[in-house]
């Protein structure tokens, strides 16, 4: 079975990708809802983000995602420091996921699948590309945020340009290309490899 990343900036439309893979009978493991589901429930995990951002990082056991928010997303040394707790654990997560998998392939999406290193555990990545303008619209009316919060955000992201060049196949989310026949092609070639 190959292991197979599915990336892409913010508003890229990533996620729309994977459900049509899902609905392919592709299993799909989504790295940014496990990671949610980790904090919330792995110990470890919760002691290393109370120990670096304080007690205050949970409420009644669940994660303060708005205090953790606060910290980090106008602080690169923060958030490179949240990150480096919580990627290994996502890794060895979704390695294990992956295990359990009986697909000709199965998927992981992942926002930063080359800035986790979680690239370096698959054997293909899959980017979905958009252009910025159309990003930062799509995110603005899907989280009900201000230009300027998408660009901030967009700034933690590695550059498109550079994410693209890194992928081994490319689906085009852009309005202009429909993005059915790329994943239906891009699964016959999957499904075979």
């Amino acid at each position: 079975m190959y292991r197979i990343g599915l990336t892409g900036g913010i508003g890229s439309g990533k996620s729309t990708v994977a459900k049509i893979f899902e609905v392919l009978g592709i299993p799909v493991y989504y790295a940014d809802d496990e990671a949610k589901q980790l904090m919330n429930e792995d110990e470890n995990l919760k002691q290393e983000i109370i120990k670096h951002f304080g007690a205050e990082s949970y409420i009644d056991g669940k994660l303060n995602r708005k205090h953790i928010s606060s910290i980090v997303f106008n602080n690169k040394e923060k958030l490179a420091l949240l990150n480096s707790i919580t990627h290994p654990a996502v890794i060895h997560h979704g390695e294990e996921w992956m295990k359990r998998q009986a697909a000709p392939y199965a998927l992981h999406e992942a926002a930063l699948i080359f800035e986790s290193g979680s690239y370096k555990n698959l054997d293909y990545v899959i980017g979905v590309s958009a252009p910025e303008q159309l990003r930062i619209e799509r995110t603005m009316q899907r989280d009900n945020i201000t230009k300027d919060q998408v660009l901030a955000r967009m700034k933690n992201q590695m550059d498109e340009k550079e994410k693209m060049q890194r992928c081994n196949f490319i689906i085009y989310n852009d309005e202009q290309q429909l993005i059915l026949p790329q994943v239906l092609e891009l699964h016959k070639k999957l499904s075979v490899v």
